[in-house]
């Protein structure tokens, strides 16, 4: 009893559990993905489910992307004019404002606003059904659970992320533009020929990819996590589904910071 308690309370096993259990989950989470990208191919039904997908993630996302896009340029117009005029470099504000949004702000919270909004959301509406036995109804029914729940979201988001991500971008840069330009006295002649001097193809190409790895990383998380709530250790019933919705957006925003990270070190 005494050598199961000390293998028990051993660090080295404790450690070495957890690092096979996060491989194991990340392996299940790749798998997942790619069951749910092979079935968004699996019928022409699927374009009805992902416009519908598209509308909830990308249309009803609208109004809050550009509320946080048009203060988040607003800020940094502010915030970038005392520091640069500290330089006497005020001109360049528009390249600072338009290069910050395109290549980091704009991916990164477009991401992490759609996570909070539509991301819970899948977690949570996946999860009731999972708790409820209608995911266990559609496999009686044969319809493919992933192919009916999981794909539609998956390819709404690799779709929605970017063109949100677009939005977010031009109304941070008008946002700027109304700080700097109308309020500060920059020259709107110079802060726009800045941007166009500035901003590189490549950039937006940046500021795209990224979107396209959190669509990827917000839809499969969310929907992983509410799909597996019934193998949840710490709670069953709704307060299982509670926890895998908090889950699906911690773990998003982590995973959103982590490869925004890694992408920029690659592309730079």
């Amino acid at each position: 009893m005494q050598k199961q308690t000390g293998i028990q309370a051993n660090p080295i096993a404790t450690l070495g559990r957890s690092t096979i259990d996060f491989i194991s989950s990340l392996g299940e989470i790749f798998l997942f993905l790619l069951e749910g990208v092979r079935l968004i191919f699996s019928s022409p039904k699927q374009l009805t489910k992902i416009i519908r997908q598209m509308y909830f993630i990308g249309s009803k996302s609208l109004f809050v992307i550009s509320l946080i896009g048009i203060f988040t340029g607003m800020v940094l117009g502010l915030q970038g004019y005392y520091t640069l005029v500290k330089f006497g470099s005020e001109g360049l504000l528009g390249a600072a404002v338009s290069l910050t949004l395109i290549r980091e702000l704009g991916p990164v919270l477009t991401a992490i606003m759609i996570t909070g909004r539509a991301g819970s959301s899948m977690a949570a509406e996946i999860g009731v059904m999972r708790i409820s036995d209608q995911i266990d109804a559609l496999d009686v029914m044969d319809i493919n659970p992933i192919a009916y729940l999981v794909s539609p979201r998956i390819a709404a988001s690799i779709l929605c992320f970017p063109l949100l991500t677009a939005l977010f971008d031009v109304i941070g840069i008008i946002g700027g533009y109304l700080t700097g330009v109308a309020m500060l006295g920059i020259n709107s002649g110079v802060y726009f020929h800045r941007i166009n001097t500035s901003v590189e193809m490549s950039d937006i190409n940046e500021g795209f990819l990224k979107a396209l790895v959190f669509g990827i990383i917000v839809a499969t998380i969310s929907c992983y996590q509410g799909y597996n709530t019934h193998k949840r250790k710490d709670s069953v019933g709704p307060e299982s589904v509670s926890n895998s919705t908090t889950a699906a957006v911690v773990l998003s925003c982590v995973l959103i910071l982590v490869s925004d990270y890694v992408i920029t070190s690659f592309l730079l």
